[in-house]
């Protein structure tokens, strides 16, 4: 039952977040160019492991974009990234393996798989402590990020 609920959940907030946002593909210019364009397909997330992802410029994330569209991207991501914030773009995460803490605002919140992480845009995330892992996410950027999206905070 709460594999539904989360199910629907993060269904809700990709739709929501798709609705909100139609304007903001003008604001952004080349979103991940080279990324796969929305087709019918079936990703076997499970299947996926942190050393078949690519990696990114952080040594310690990997990650790999599954749908880009105009309004908001979709990718699996694997690893840890420190404390930060994305000033233009809404994420949203759901755990699909690996638990711990992370910095979600001003304060450590824990999570575990299943957990469906809102992290609007401004607010600081990451920073992850890891108690299994490595800590795989599907994580859904609306609208899509842009490459100077990302601020390092303390």
């Amino acid at each position: 039952m709460n594999y539904k609920k989360s199910a629907l959940s993060l269904a809700l907030a990709f739709f929501a977040g798709i609705v909100m946002s139609p304007l903001a593909q003008h604001l952004i210019a080349d979103v991940h160019a080279d990324a796969p364009a929305m087709a019918p397909v079936i990703f076997d997330l499970a299947a996926m492991k942190h050393i078949d992802l690519p990696a990114t410029p952080n040594p310690e994330m990997n990650t790999r974009p599954l749908v880009i569209t105009e309004n908001a991207t979709v990718a699996v991501q694997s690893g840890n990234v420190a404390k930060h914030v994305h000033p233009k773009t809404d994420e949203i995460q759901y755990i699909i393996e690996g638990s711990g803490a992370m910095w979600l605002g001003g304060e450590r919140k824990e999570f575990k798989p299943g957990s469906l992480i809102i992290i609007p845009k401004g607010t600081a995330h990451g920073g992850t402590l890891v108690t299994a892992g490595p800590v795989k996410a599907l994580a859904i950027k609306i609208p899509p990020q842009g490459k100077d999206d990302t601020v390092f905070v303390n």
